[in-house]
């Protein structure tokens, strides 16, 4: 009992003394994350290649370092949200990254979405420097991300986990601990591949009901009220005018990009051939977007998948 009683005390003292935070990507989502945190009173050192990205964090609390070792020097906790693969693996275990740069003792928090091997390949590393390591991917998007609403699906150590909390509570609504390591990654591809089939099927049917006819806003709200009810249809519209907060009804800018959709249905399908699960759905969604993107459209959210069916012509 004694023992127990002493490593809670622990765990609690260390989420007590989190306050000092490196935040690496301060780019479309990671710049709200690190304003919230500084906001609910966090001391909050930044990092992002880009200055313009460096600027506007500054005036929102959070000061800037130019590389990641002097971002990451003394920190308690480092958060990262960045773009790819590589990008996480250079950041974590390059010769001037977080490993080798963060102090023995600190936790750090990776909230990027990419291949569940990444942080299996960072987490050992990291555990044998003496620090902790969850991967921490968000769903909820830019709007989340604004109003700290997002959801965090973590895998690794449950205290590491529990000593996240405080922090993850700071930038959002929900924290899931998933399961070990990577755990977070699988939960998130697995929701990013199920958004991306809904919102393609909404957009198909939608299209449908409207080329024959119906009344736009009636026909939406006939699926909202019956089995074909979703988020795509009820928060994320396609179609421009009928959600007035979805990216649809602002030129389909502020969302979720499709070019990052593209990505993660990718990872996911990486994930899926390397365990041969079957995801039919998946490869046809993968493939829609693919076709949106190489039209030009990658910074579009990806709900414009709407108007690429909308623009097929019948002979």
């Amino acid at each position: 009992m004694a023992a127990r009683t002493q490593c809670l005390f622990r765990r609690a003292y260390s989420s007590a003394a989190d306050k000092h935070v490196a935040f690496l990507g301060l780019g479309n989502m990671g710049g709200y994350m690190a304003a919230n945190l500084a906001k609910k009173g966090f001391t909050v050192r930044g990092y992002d290649p880009s200055k313009d990205a460096l600027t506007a964090a500054a005036k929102t609390g959070v000061t800037g370092a130019d590389s990641i070792a002097k971002a990451v020097d003394g920190a308690d906790v480092v958060v990262s949200i960045l773009p790819s693969n590589k990008v996480v693996l250079d950041a974590y275990l390059g010769k001037d990254g977080v490993v080798a740069h963060a102090k023995k003792g600190s936790l750090l928090i990776d909230s990027s979405t990419v291949d569940p091997n990444v942080p299996k390949q960072v987490f050992p590393v990291a555990i044998e420097k003496g620090q902790g390591f969850i991967d921490a991917p968000v769903s909820g998007g830019v709007m989340g991300a604004q109003n700290a609403t997002l959801a965090f699906m973590a895998g690794g150590r449950k205290e590491d986990f529990d000593r996240s909390l405080p922090l993850l509570k700071a930038m959002g609504a929900k924290q899931f601990h998933c399961g070990e390591i990577g755990a977070g990654q699988v939960a998130k591809l697995a929701n990013n591949m199920l958004m991306g089939i809904t919102g393609m099927a909404t957009a198909e049917c939608m299209n449908m009901g409207i080329k024959m006819g119906l009344d736009p806003q009636v026909l939406l709200d006939v699926l909202n009220n019956s089995s074909a009810r979703s988020w795509s249809t009820e928060v994320y519209c396609p179609v421009p005018g009928l959600v007035p907060t979805a990216p649809s009804s602002r030129n389909y800018d502020g969302g979720f990009k499709n070019e990052l959709m593209v990505k993660d249905l990718e990872l996911a399908s990486g994930m899926a051939l390397g365990i041969r699960s079957p995801i039919p759905l998946g490869a046809v969604a993968t493939q829609l977007y693919r076709i949106v993107q190489s039209r030009g459209y990658g910074q579009k959210d990806f709900s414009f998948v709407y108007q690429l069916l909308k623009e097929e012509k019948t002979n």
